[in-house]
């Protein structure tokens, strides 16, 4: 029952993203063919309005509008009209899920090891050591990593590939530079999570019953430890792929990012609306997911609500 009613919430809350989206892109004053008035008859710019149902009355184009998202139609591209909106995330999300997916990877990797590391040598050379990559990881941009990046392993060494995509030599420094905030913030997250987890009495019984450490850490201590992480991962996973934007335009990697920056300037609403709602989706289907994992990770965690 509970599964049922996290869906239906979910359901809901698309439908609130989709027509906040609707609503604050009709609340923009003009329109995207405002700067074509002055150079095309006025009947053709009319003409075109009237192709994209901008001459009808917001309701109208509402429900047109929903309509459409229910039949995963998310419109034809204003300002390249040969190409849907379909086409555009069809064609440019896969390098960016690529960039996001791979950059998680690495950040949960060698963030939860950072963090078991740190708080199983606490106040140590190792923790000390862990928590200054940490800080220098959460203070330093991407936009400030990637140059270095690039300066360091393909100009100075020319052992990576950049402005370029193809191979996954291309996707490394790119995942580096994507990866190395949300590693930083894992590690603290983790290291915090597991020093409190560490100092509960059950694992002081199971160290007094002679389990070995490797065992107490892994089974009693890090399953503990990593559900406040697990909660933080449905926001990681979408900023990781949405956060590509930056990344995409200093490495030159054909993702969605280009798209969605140009349909701003351009005043591209559908293109705008359309991956809005669906970024908006991923994050809402993933924290979905995640809410049930949590049943998977520690049993005693029961999937229902106080009615139930």
């Amino acid at each position: 029952m509970y599964i049922v009613k996290r869906f239906m919430t979910m359901i809901l809350t698309i439908w609130v993203i989709a027509s906040l989206t609707f609503f604050i892109m009709n609340m923009i004053p003009g329109d995207p063919f405002a700067s074509d008035a002055d150079v095309l008859p006025k009947e053709v710019v009319e003409n075109m309005r009237a192709k994209y149902n901008l001459d009808e009355p917001v309701p109208v184009q509402y429900v047109l509008y929903l309509k459409n998202l229910v039949m995963l139609d998310l419109g034809p591209s204003i300002k390249s009209e040969s190409r849907t909106v379909n086409d555009i995330i069809a064609s440019g999300f896969p390098a960016s899920a690529t960039l996001g997916i791979q950059a998680i990877i690495v950040a949960l990797f060698f963030g939860l090891l950072l963090g078991i590391v740190a708080a199983l040598n606490h106040n140590k050379l190792l923790d000390n050591a862990a928590m200054i990559f940490a800080i220098i990881g959460i203070s330093v941009p991407s936009f400030i990593l990637s140059p270095l990046l690039i300066n360091i392993f393909a100009v100075k060494f020319g052992i990576l590939p950049v402005a370029s995509w193809g191979t996954w030599q291309h996707s490394v420094l790119p995942t580096l530079a994507l990866a190395t905030t949300p590693l930083a913030v894992v590690a603290r997250y983790m290291r915090s999570s597991m020093l409190e987890v560490m100092n509960q009495n059950y694992i002081k019984t199971a160290d007094a019953k002679g389990l070995s450490t490797f065992k107490i850490v892994l089974s009693h201590g890090v399953r503990n430890a990593i559900l406040p992480v697990v909660s933080f991962i449905g926001p990681l996973f979408v900023s990781l792929i949405t956060g590509t934007f930056v990344i995409e335009k200093i490495f030159a990697v054909p993702g969605i990012g280009k798209y969605f920056v140009d349909s701003i300037f351009n005043r591209d609403y559908p293109v705008i609306m359309g991956t809005t709602v669906f970024f908006s989706t991923i994050l809402v289907v993933t924290l979905f997911l995640i809410d049930i994992s949590y049943r998977f990770i520690d049993p005693r965690i029961k999937l229902t609500s106080k009615g139930d």
